[in-house]
């Protein structure tokens, strides 16, 4: 009982550090982590054998965390060591893009193509958003997008608050089509051995749904607030260069790119695991930047790394004393077995959750939990996964502090002169967010259950 009692308290802890946000995230998870060794571990179970489970180091000099035969491997618990080494090498390569001014040259390129119409930029910069979401990381995506829609605002005199809220929404849409989309969905497929077009068949057919209602949807609600037609701007006047500076580098990112999507879509296929995916596509990344490797590896997000790493095992604390498993057990008993309820349950309260604290932690804890909850209730753990990734992801556009994404936007309008308010976010994406909740709520009713 004081194993569990110290893994809840530890867990509750962290979670109200990384929520009050006054300390660096990577810091709370790894004391966290630390706590949970020497407290859960080692007073508590007195289980050297637990510790050394949940680190996994083992796994990755195993020939199956780089190639599985047949079916994608499966991590049952401890330190994601695959979504840890992918994370990374997705990251070293987007630097590689971002230095060769891909997305800078993709944004202009399309507000060229939509005549530098601000309604038309709008429609196209949420499918642009979404699009990329899908194989970069969103703040990614909001960083860069945010940047040019600011910058083409101010030269064709419109609204870019509008534009910039959109694009976050349709950011994290976009990021729950695919296993490499948001970090909970990396997590989701490398803990339960889904492939990138598991994702795509599952998460990605309802988010492609979602999308298009919710694109009529903000077309008619922010239109109007886009520009003063006194404001328009005659295309013919507009200087926005769009150019490219070293074709070689930028050429080279493009081929790097897509060959990472190749290897992601065939990974079934191939057996490749997205551990060794994302180290090749860092290695080629690097290797063909000669002087600005070292730049690259400089720009990595160290930092958030060392945060799943930390999580990680406080959730090793977590399932290795059980816990997790009572939580799913409450969860059959409030819904009596009945499949429908428990997939509603788990949807929206990973929704809520998400809105308020990190999906990340939210979403690893979890995993564990309908794990349980299918090998006890008989319902479909596939089908709970794709839910547990939509709520997740979805859940987060609630609110500016509910994903990475939101921040990153709001905090670049703000820099740039454009602040937007928690009342103004709100009035705008909570309803978007609940139409695409209950959207995806009847396609798994109807597609599943």
């Amino acid at each position: 009982m004081l194993a569990e009692i110290m893994a809840i308290v530890i867990f509750v802890a962290m979670f109200v550090l990384i929520v009050w946000d006054r300390f660096p995230k990577h810091y709370v998870t790894l004391g966290c982590g630390a706590l949970t060794s020497i407290f859960v571990f080692g007073i508590g179970m007195h289980s050297s054998e637990a510790f050394l489970k949940t680190l996994a180091i083992g796994g990755i000099f195993t020939p199956s965390f780089w190639h599985a035969a047949g079916e994608s491997a499966e991590q049952t618990s401890g330190v994601n060591w695959a979504t840890i080494i992918f994370l990374w090498g997705m990251m070293v390569m987007v630097e590689g893009m971002a230095e060769a001014g891909f997305f800078d040259w993709l944004c202009l390129k399309i507000a060229k193509l939509a005549k530098f119409e601000p309604v038309r930029i709008f429609v196209a910069f949420m499918i642009l958003s979404s699009v990329l979401a899908m194989f970069i990381d969103s703040i990614t995506v909001i960083l860069f997008l945010a940047a040019v829609t600011i910058r083409l605002a101010r030269t064709l005199k419109f609204n870019p608050v509008p534009v910039i809220m959109a694009e976050i929404f349709c950011a994290n849409l976009g990021g729950s089509a695919t296993m490499c989309g948001d970090p909970p969905n990396i997590i989701i497929g490398t803990s339960l051995g889904y492939s990138f077009a598991d994702f795509v068949m599952n998460t990605g057919a309802i988010g492609g749904i979602s999308l298009i209602i919710i694109i009529i949807y903000f077309y008619f609600t922010m239109r109007s607030r886009l520009q003063d037609p006194a404001d328009k701007v005659e295309p013919g006047t507009i200087d926005v260069d769009v150019k490219i500076d070293n074709m070689k580098e930028f050429l080279t990112s493009t081929i790097i790119f897509l060959i990472a999507i190749a290897l992601l879509v065939t990974h079934s296929m191939t057996g490749l695991t997205v551990a060794f995916i994302g180290t090749f596509i860092a290695i080629i990344t690097l290797a063909t930047a000669g002087r600005k490797a070292l730049v690259l590896l400089k720009r990595v997000d160290y930092f958030t790394l060392l945060f799943f790493i930390g999580l990680f095992i406080v959730v090793g604390g977590l399932e290795e004393t059980g816990v997790l498993v009572v939580i799913a057990e409450f969860i059959a008993k409030v819904s009596g077995g009945n499949a429908h309820l428990m997939i509603a349950i788990i949807l929206w309260i990973s929704a809520i959750a998400s809105a308020f604290i990190d999906n990340i932690p939210f979403s690893a804890t979890m995993i564990p939990v309908i794990r349980t909850l299918a090998a006890t209730t008989g319902v479909d753990l596939s089908t709970m996964a794709w839910t547990l990734a939509i709520g997740t992801d979805i859940g987060g556009s609630m609110t500016p502090i509910g994903a990475s994404a939101n921040v990153v936007g709001i905090s670049t309008a703000g820099k740039e002169g454009y602040p937007i308010s928690w009342g103004t976010y709100c009035k705008e994406l909570v309803p978007g967010t609940i139409i695409v909740l209950m959207v995806s709520m009847i396609c798994i009713f109807f597609r599943y259950l």
